[in-house]
């Protein structure tokens, strides 16, 4: 069995995309996914598996939209892809505390990314490596131009984000049995 992280799509604590983590463990424990462990209340999972990422992601999102109800979009890595993108972070001269991680369901399309990082954000920033945007907010990132919706809505892809401490900490459950 492999260990893979799951970083759901727009968890909130309360509201439209409540997902209780209790449930959330228990219903994917009973559907066989083992040592499932989540962190904080957004919607991140490490568990153990035999299944493909693709499968791991097409059953939780499907398991979440029946026993919890929302319709959420569920991207899957394992604990070296998460480090991967921290070590590739090319905003590192930044203050790391306000450097976001963005990741996609697929690769965006190349044209739009172009657009996207050809305009000016200051004094945030946009970088793309390796399938992953890197954003540097140094203000409030909900009133921010380069928060999650407005990337997925720019790239037509459906993404989530973290923080530093978050992918840290996530990396570091994946260690551990």
């Amino acid at each position: 069995m492999k260990t893979y992280i799951l970083l759901l799509r727009g968890v909130m604590p309360v509201g439209k995309n409540k997902v209780p983590m209790a449930q959330l463990r228990q219903v994917l424990t009973n559907a066989g996914f083992k040592d499932v462990r989540t962190y904080i209340a957004s919607g991140n999972v490490v568990l153990r598996s035999n299944l493909s990422p693709a499968k791991i992601a097409e059953q939780v999102h499907n398991l979440i939209q029946v026993h919890i109800g929302p319709d959420l979009v569920v991207i899957v890595k394992t604990g070296s892809q998460l480090q991967k993108i921290l070590d590739g972070n090319p905003l590192k001269k930044n203050d790391m505390a306000r450097v976001f991680y963005t990741m996609f369901v697929k690769k965006p399309p190349a044209q739009k990314v172009k657009e996207l990082t050809a305009q000016d954000y200051s004094p945030e920033e946009i970088v793309f490596n390796n399938n992953v945007a890197y954003v540097y907010i140094p203000g409030n990132y909900t009133k921010s131009k380069l928060d999650n919706n407005s990337i997925e809505r720019k790239l037509g892809v459906s993404s989530t984000t973290r923080n530093l401490n978050t992918m840290r900490k996530l990396i570091q459950m994946s260690k551990e049995r």
